[in-house]
This record gives structure tokens, sequence and C-alpha cells, in this order.
């Protein structure tokens, strides 16, 4: 099933991170992340990965943050 789901609460991110669901960032309208899956998460700030060293952090207050659509080849 496709998603384009908001991750706003707690239990949206501890699902998506333990689905390890690849999701989209965006800052002041404009997506500064995109295909890292959430690693780590608390009350300020939420960690995207989306290779061996490509860590990213971002500000849980100033982010929103989206699962990103599966894509089904066929």
């Amino acid at each position: 099933m496709a998603r384009n789901r908001r991750l706003t609460t707690d239990r949206d991110f501890q699902e998506a991170m333990e689905g390890e669901v690849a999701i989209r960032v965006f800052q002041d309208d404009h997506m500064i992340d995109s295909g890292g899956i959430v690693i780590r998460f608390d009350d300020d700030t939420v960690v995207t990965q989306a290779g061996v060293s490509e860590l990213a952090y971002h500000p849980r207050a100033l982010c929103e943050f989206f699962e990103m659509k599966e894509r089904r080849g066929g």
C-alpha cells in the first residue's frame, strides 16, 4: 500500500523507524532531505540515515516529516 503520511507523534516516528520507511523532510516549505530512514528521535531532534556515514540531524519543531510513497515495479 502506498502512503504519504505525515509523521508527527512519537508513535509515528517509532513505526517509521521499526519499518525502516524512507522519509522526506521539509523545512520552510523546501525539501531538505529525502530517502533516509529514521534511526533515532527524541522531543527535539530526528536523526535520519541515508547511507553508511550519511547522518542528518533535523530539529523536530522546525521540520515536517513524511513517509515516502512506495514504488512498485511491474
